[in-house]
């Protein structure tokens, strides 16, 4: 049985910010789509738990100002396995 969408924004909340983990790690992790993730974390929770929400907050504007970062060293990761073979 799946847990209410009240119940899942706050698990999501929490897990994002006790690991400072990423939407789609999130959504990895508990099996569900980013798209869900995102809407409960960003739409719910910040009507059911501001306090939670606002930390929710700083993880995501955290990650979304790595991302660039993230994706360039993923880049420079291909290019070296692509060399090696």
């Amino acid at each position: 049985m799946k847990k209410d969408r009240t119940e899942r924004a706050c698990l999501y909340g929490r897990y994002m910010v006790q690991n400072g983990a990423t939407v789609r790690e999130t959504a990895h992790f508990f099996g569900t789509s980013k798209s869900t993730v995102h809407k409960l974390v960003t739409g719910r929770l910040k009507q059911i738990d501001p306090a939670l929400y606002g930390r929710v907050r700083l993880v995501l504007d955290t990650n979304k100002a790595e991302r660039h970062i993230r994706g360039g060293q993923a880049t420079k990761e291909k290019y070296l396995h692509e060399r090696e073979r």
